[in-house]
């Protein structure tokens, strides 16, 4: 069995994001809407050990709100074994600043990811004699080890996906900005023993027949959530860019993700990664509506689930 636990569910900026003030920002600030940090999960294939994928700018506060992984043993201890990235996206990047305190775990990337980090010096504050740096092989089923080299019973098998550079990353004079293979990526993420997959895409801007193929029936499915539309964050008046210049995929159209996953049997599917623009975070809404009627739930901080 595979756990599972949302350590946020939010898109960047989180809920309430700080200069925000959309119907969701404006609720949560109320109490009428429970706030979200910026996204990122934590998975653990015995409840004692637990690999961190992506480490959000709210990593401090996603720890302090999750017992099973505060420190257990004086007079330091984690049971944060590993941490894992799909992209070098700010919020599943800065989160790392912020786990500096001299405690070994093993950092999981890309090629790509890592040598993006390898020339940013301030990541340096990660002392590589504790945190080693490993690139994640593409399309091959990897065991997650500790900084030591101890399995962690997780497993992962990373796969590229359409998305694009991380913003700060962008080149107006390149085609797609620059992005290139191993940008963003997609995990099936398991333990040794269970025979379901969780596949976490956070971040996914198109869905293509390959990226379908590889789900099972038993599969569990965390899916980039950002927008309910397109154009939504256009229409609200809260910026100038569609989902798809964002790298993100929307949730409704026909060619959005619910139509896109229509035809494919999961286990379950969630949306994560949801930016504050977005309507069904009102549980009134109808778009809340419109994606329970498709069969989707909606991830939140603190949010647990297994897979078998």
């Amino acid at each position: 069995m595979l756990r599972v636990i949302v350590l946020g569910a939010a898109a960047g900026g989180g809920l309430p994001q700080w200069n925000c003030a959309c119907d969701a920002c404006r609720a949560a600030r109320e109490g009428r809407l429970a706030p979200q940090t910026q996204s990122s999960i934590a998975v653990s294939a015995d409840g004692a050990r637990w690999v961190l994928i992506n480490a959000s700018p709210d990593i401090r506060q996603q720890l302090a709100a999750t017992p099973a992984l505060q420190p257990q043993h004086f007079p330091r201890s984690t049971p944060l074994q590993a941490a894992v990235l799909t992209n070098a996206d700010v919020d599943h990047i800065a989160g790392l600043l912020s786990l500096r305190e001299g405690q070994p775990f093993a950092l999981y990337a890309t090629g790509r990811v890592q040598g993006i980090l390898a020339a940013n010096a301030v990541f340096n504050v990660l002392d590589r004699q504790l945190v080693p740096r490993r690139a994640l092989a593409l399309d091959t089923l990897q065991p997650v080890l500790d900084a030591d080299g101890a399995d962690s019973g997780v497993r992962v098998e990373a796969f590229t996906i359409p998305g694009k550079v991380a913003l700060w990353l962008e080149d107006p004079a390149a085609a797609n900005f620059g992005s290139v293979a191993e940008d963003t990526i997609g995990l099936a993420i398991s333990s040794a023993d269970s025979v379901g997959r969780l596949i976490y895409l956070p971040g996914c801007a198109a869905l293509p027949d390959d990226i379908k193929a590889r789900l099972r029936p038993g599969d569990s499915l965390l899916f980039d959530g950002t927008t309910y539309t397109d154009d939504e964050m256009i229409r609200a008046g809260l910026g100038h860019k569609t989902a798809a210049r964002m790298g993100h995929l929307p949730m409704s159209g026909e060619n959005g993700s619910m139509a896109l996953w229509h035809d494919v049997p999961l286990a379950s599917k969630r949306f994560i990664h949801i930016n504050n623009s977005n309507p069904v975070l009102l549980p009134h809404s109808p778009e809340r509506a419109a994606i329970a009627a498709a069969g989707w739930q909606l991830a939140h901080d603190g949010m647990e689930f297994s897979v078998e």
